[in-house]
């Protein structure tokens, strides 16, 4: 009499147990550690006259497009520097305080990406008014009382106009513009800015677009830090 044959499916149950923990245990932890998909770099890029070495092979370096160094004031009324801090990452919106249509809504998504970095000594945030003949220092101190509890590494700045309008259009490549057809209205951007610690766009998100934008806005924010440490680690 023969015995039984060793019934398929427990062999399959066995194979899952055993074998594909390991799997998952190799992929993640031999194949996927530090491993991330750097975000994009934004502008205009030139190649340099210099070069680097990968795998043996000369490759010509990339000037990439940089912010501007630039001077404005906040709404304390004291001077603040960009960049204040060269290790910082950087998140910037374009906004005025008499703005009808989306304004408030983009410095709520802020608040919400703010919040979730705050303590975060990498970290800073600064909103730019497009109307700062209006938006003085106690205009805007007053405005920001409901945003900046969520952060106090939240900054919000005004200056002159013609140079704010300039940086927005030239450095951070959004729309600032007055619409002289109404008595107060600027044609602005409604998109949130992350720069690198080396003063590059590393990425735009649309505050009208949802939470899916602002979700994406927090991921990468994560892998920008992870990038940065990891630049440090190898200096």
């Amino acid at each position: 009499m023969s015995s039984p044959a060793f019934p398929v499916k427990k062999i399959l149950i066995l194979l899952i147990l055993f074998v594909v923990p390991g799997s998952l245990y190799y992929l993640l932890k031999a194949k996927g550690e530090n491993r991330y998909r750097p975000l994009a770099i934004y502008g205009p890029k030139q190649l340099a006259s210099t070069f680097h070495t990968k795998r043996g092979k000369q490759i010509r370096d990339t000037l990439y497009h940089q912010i501007r160094d630039f001077k404005l004031v906040n709404q304390h009324g004291d001077s603040t520097s960009f960049p204040g801090d060269s290790s910082q990452i950087t998140v910037v919106n374009f906004f005025f305080t008499r703005c009808p249509t989306f304004c408030s809504n983009m410095n709520r998504e802020m608040a919400r990406v703010a919040r979730i970095n705050n303590g975060n000594r990498l970290m800073r945030f600064l909103s730019i008014s497009v109307d700062p003949e209006y938006d003085r220092p106690e205009v805007l101190n007053a405005y920001s009382r409901k945003y900046r509890a969520e952060n106090k590494k939240w900054e919000f700045l005004t200056g002159d106009k013609e140079f704010i309008h300039s940086l927005a259009k030239n450095d951070f490549r959004v729309d600032a513009i007055q619409d002289t057809t109404k008595e107060v209205n600027f044609i602005h951007s409604p998109m949130i800015i992350l720069l690198d610690s080396q003063k590059r766009i590393r990425g735009y998100y649309d505050s009208t677009g949802g939470n899916d934008q602002m979700n994406l806005l927090v991921d990468e924010i994560r892998v920008l830090i992870a990038e940065e440490l990891r630049n440090v680690k190898d200096r």
